[in-house]
């Protein structure tokens, strides 16, 4: 005999259904749309070191704008977090095969990069610019302009080692707000490139400080004139 199933629980079966088929849509939608806000609007990092105090604290988590990496422009003065491999720090090994490859791509094009070295620091040489150090007063050049530079804590010299650089075109030359104890691009001026940072390697600008409570403020620019277009790296 064909056993025949109670048609009574075929409604609740069919609303059972349904409801996890709303909540599993529901839940696609919210991560898609976590997907697209971080690979386009904005990303959170943690500062781990002390270069950029007293703006950004270690420790400090900042919301970082990625909206200048699709439709903006790098101002000098700007705070941004960039990819320093193979610059500020070792080169992001290669890839060990074809699928680990696609792997950081598509992790990269989602705004969860693997295998980046991501730093914050101030951009104070735009492509093409002269900074120097230090004029008779002590101050950062650009161009033969000495910077009021009202990020500094007070007491804190622009810079206690000297340069002199012409920052090749795409090209960024960054500095940390706390000048005797950022390892920046006047660290690496012996160093294949300089120092110079590629200005498509800028990964945001940091707009606000999140946590801690305490700390929680907005990261302004400074207005130090000027600024980069990231998408094609001309000055204007």
């Amino acid at each position: 005999m064909t056993p025949v199933a109670d048609a009574s629980d075929a409604p609740e079966t069919h609303a059972r259904r349904r409801s996890a088929t709303h909540v599993l849509v529901l839940v696609l939608v919210a991560a898609c749309a976590l997907v697209l806000v971080r690979a386009l609007l904005v990303q959170s990092f943690v500062v781990p070191t002390a270069s950029m105090e007293p703006t950004v604290a270690a420790g400090d988590r900042v919301i970082v704008s990625r909206v200048v990496r699709w439709f903006g422009e790098v101002h000098r003065g700007d705070v941004v977090v960039f990819d320093g491999a193979g610059i500020f720090g070792p080169p992001t090994p290669e890839p060990r095969n074809g699928l680990a490859a696609l792997g950081r791509g598509l992790a990269s094009a989602v705004g969860v990069p693997v295998g980046r070295q991501d730093y914050v620091k101030r951009v104070i040489g735009l492509p093409g610019d002269r900074v120097a150090c230090c004029d008779d007063r002590g101050a950062v050049t650009v161009n033969g302009v000495a910077l009021t530079e009202p990020y500094l804590a007070a007491g804190t010299a622009p810079s206690e080692a000297s340069f002199d650089v012409q920052v090749p075109a795409d090209k960024l030359w960054m500095m940390g707000d706390n000048r005797g104890d950022s390892a920046d691009s006047r660290a690496h001026l012996g160093d294949h490139g300089g120092g110079m940072v590629p200005v498509d390697r800028v990964v945001g600008t940091v707009v606000a400080v999140w946590w801690p409570l305490d700390r929680t403020a907005r990261v302004d620019s400074a207005v130090l004139d000027d600024r980069v277009d990231v998408r094609g790296g001309g000055a204007s």
